[in-house]
């Protein structure tokens, strides 16, 4: 059989998997099929070999070179390399949402062998239709809007164009979607548990227990794969940047920041029993942004370098996106009286004072780039005008919001619950402080003179301080236990996070950018360093041709920007070159060629101040995240009844 055949055939079995899924656990609810769990079980079987089977047929349509599949003849390509050639998966519309169901299927299966003995738990059956009607849509979308098996009919010794140019011309292409989509997809697992939450009255503190572990995973790979889009964007597009505030980075900021904020919440609702309704309205609004910012990202209503594929799905993710909102909100309306919170604060100087602050912050920060990114589409929709938000309105009202994520940072992790005396704060700030004193000396030392880099230089070491601090009494009472756990992880995250603010505001204030037409042999000086054009040659490679321009930095290595081509796509594109230290980084980029200067060239140099710490604040952060996933010690919730119980012995039992 044919791959459009075996394709279509895997997608329709799915949709047909998923749609029965929802049949069976109703009849199950409805208490007509008892062993239902055993049917879904089966179903989640033939729904994921689905997926599986889907995915690998499209990547063998696109490693053969089968132009009868429409999706392999509009992004397929015998030029393209191997590595890239199997990436094409992910670079248009279609392949994406293949991608997408074969994660979500994973997420799936993995709650179902977790919580395989708890199929008569009324609230596992509203885990799992939430998550068939999840599948389900997806699955509708590749039968209907976003097939990528439909047939083409390739003249004779027809060849397609490739993916996009900027998607084959860096490895991390291969890397940052399928990282990002893990963390999208798997915010909907802490998603159905909410919903299932709400459904059965078990409104307590066990579903968070449940869900703490497949929540910290999903926003750890949300993080990784923002990191490593920021890392392609500045090594790739040849602006000398990394973060614009394009609407399609904002799409993957927003869930993040709803997400960070639930994750330091939660602890307050398991420890004092407090912000219920708030908790499942972030759990609720983080998988809501996620299928927003597919919307954003794949319905082309909004102009994004990113951007790289239009399509006609925007109004099935918007329709689902109101349905999400829209029953969650009912539900969260309906249950009201018993959301009530038993504890209140005590004083606003305590540990669950300081974290509603921080989400009050975020919630804040969310909505600023939520505003700034869906206002052209509110104007275009009043009066038809056709506007942008630029970087202006974001930095200007980012900062102030950063700069307090960065104080209350340094404060929460140190302050006590309930309530803090002035002497358990002067004892447990003292140090941290200091540090953040010395890090503001630091930075004026070696140059820092802007107040933002300064200030964010001392909040830096303050919060880097806390952090430290509690990452030191954790492993002095416990060894090197004392560094796993979500609260000792979490302080590794932090101190990633600390080197990315400092990196952050360093960089973007003291960045330097010159442009300079040199002849072989002629130097130009930017920023104390020295470029020596050496000359230029043209390389061939199977699926473009680079003029490269070798640059001698500083008298020592070379590198090599170009200006790359690409016939089959009929694109020209440029490819920067960057030398990094743990200092400064240097990105050259060359804008032209000049005709009537047969070796002369155009280049453009940005010089930027720890740009690799950026990078290293990403690695920790991972780092962080998967220590926080390790069992640590922890107290017992307060309401476990309302959640899934473990079986007795087992590791969620006794960790």
């Amino acid at each position: 059989m044919s791959n459009v055949a075996l394709g279509s055939a895997s997608v329709t079995i799915g949709a047909a998997c998923a749609i029965a899924g929802i049949i069976i656990v109703l009849l199950g609810i409805l208490g007509y099929r008892p062993r239902w769990f055993a049917d879904t079980k089966l179903l989640v079987g033939l729904m994921t070999l689905a997926s599986v089977a889907s995915v690998v047929i499209m990547e063998r349509a696109l490693i053969t070179r089968d132009f009868t599949v429409q999706f392999v003849a509009d992004n397929g390509s015998s030029q393209t390399p191997a590595l890239f050639n199997i990436a094409t998966l992910w670079a248009a519309l279609e392949g994406s949402v293949l991608l997408w169901v074969l994660v979500l299927c994973g997420y799936v299966v993995a709650v179902v062998v977790k919580f395989r003995n708890d199929g008569d738990d009324p609230m596992m059956q509203w885990v799992m239709l939430t998550l068939f009607v999840v599948c389900a849509f997806f699955f509708l979308l590749m039968v209907g809007p976003s097939a990528p098996f439909t047939s083409f009919d390739p003249p004779p010794g027809y060849d397609g164009p490739g993916p996009n140019p900027l998607l084959q011309n860096h490895i991390l292409m291969a890397f940052h979607p399928p990282i990002l989509y893990l963390g999208y997809v798997g915010f909907t697992v802490p998603f159905a548990f909410a919903i299932a939450a709400l459904v059965t009255g078990r409104v307590g503190e066990g579903w968070l227990v449940a869900t703490r572990r497949w929540t910290v995973l999903a926003w750890g790979y949300l993080t990784f794969g923002i990191v490593l889009g920021a890392w392609w964007s500045y090594e790739t597009l040849g602006w000398g940047g990394y973060w614009a505030w394009d609407p399609v980075e904002n799409a993957s900021f927003l869930p993040w920041l709803t997400g960070t904020a639930f994750i330091h919440s939660v602890m307050v609702q398991e420890r004092r029993g407090m912000l219920r309704v708030w908790n499942l309205s972030l759990v609720v609004s983080t998988f809501a942004l996620t299928i927003l910012g597919t919307f954003i990202t794949r319905s082309g209503v909004l102009q994004s370098v990113h951007a790289f594929v239009e399509s006609q799905i925007g109004p099935w993710f918007l329709s689902f996106f109101a349905l999400i909102v829209i029953v969650s909100l009912g539900l969260i309306a309906w249950r009201g009286d018993e959301l009530r919170s038993p504890g209140r604060i005590d004083s606003p100087v305590s540990r669950e004072g300081a974290f509603l602050a921080n989400n009050l912050v975020f919630a804040g920060f969310a909505f600023v780039v939520l505003l700034g990114t869906i206002f052209p589409l509110i104007v275009e929709a009043i009066d038809g005008r056709t506007i942008s938000v630029g970087n202006p309105y974001f930095d200007q009202m980012t900062m102030p919001i950063g700069f307090t994520l960065l104080f209350l940072m340094a404060i929460a992790p140190i302050l006590p619950w309930r309530k803090a005396s002035g002497e358990v704060l002067s004892d447990r700030l003292i140090w941290p402080a200091w540090l953040g004193v010395g890090s503001m000396v630091f930075a004026v030392v070696v140059g820092a003179r802007d107040w933002a880099p300064m200030l964010a230089f001392g909040l830096g070491g303050f919060a880097g301080g806390a952090a430290l601090r509690q990452v030191v009494l954790a492993t002095r009472r416990q060894g090197w236990r004392g560094l796993v756990g979500r609260t000792n992880g979490g302080m590794i995250v932090h101190l990633g996070v600390v080197l990315i603010a400092v990196a952050f505001a360093a960089s973007n204030a003291y960045v330097r950018q010159g442009e300079f037409t040199l002849e072989p042999g002629d130097s130009a000086v930017i920023s104390g360093h020295t470029l020596t054009y050496e000359g230029s040659r043209i390389v061939e490679y199977p699926n473009r041709v680079e003029r490269k321009a070798d640059i001698r930095v500083d008298g020592g290595q070379v590198y090599a920007p170009a200006i790359s081509t690409y016939p089959f796509a009929g694109q020209t594109i440029g490819t920067p070159s960057v030398r990094s230290t743990l200092q400064d980084d240097i990105a050259l980029s060359v804008l032209s060629f000049p005709e009537e200067a047969d070796d002369a060239v155009v280049l453009r140099a940005t010089v930027q101040p720890l740009i690799l710490w950026l990078w290293i604040g990403g690695i920790v952060m991972a780092v962080g995240t998967a220590l926080a996933v390790v069992p640590g010690r922890r107290r017992n919730p307060i309401a476990p009844t309302s959640a899934l119980i473990p079986e007795p012995g087992s590791v969620e039992a006794s960790s």
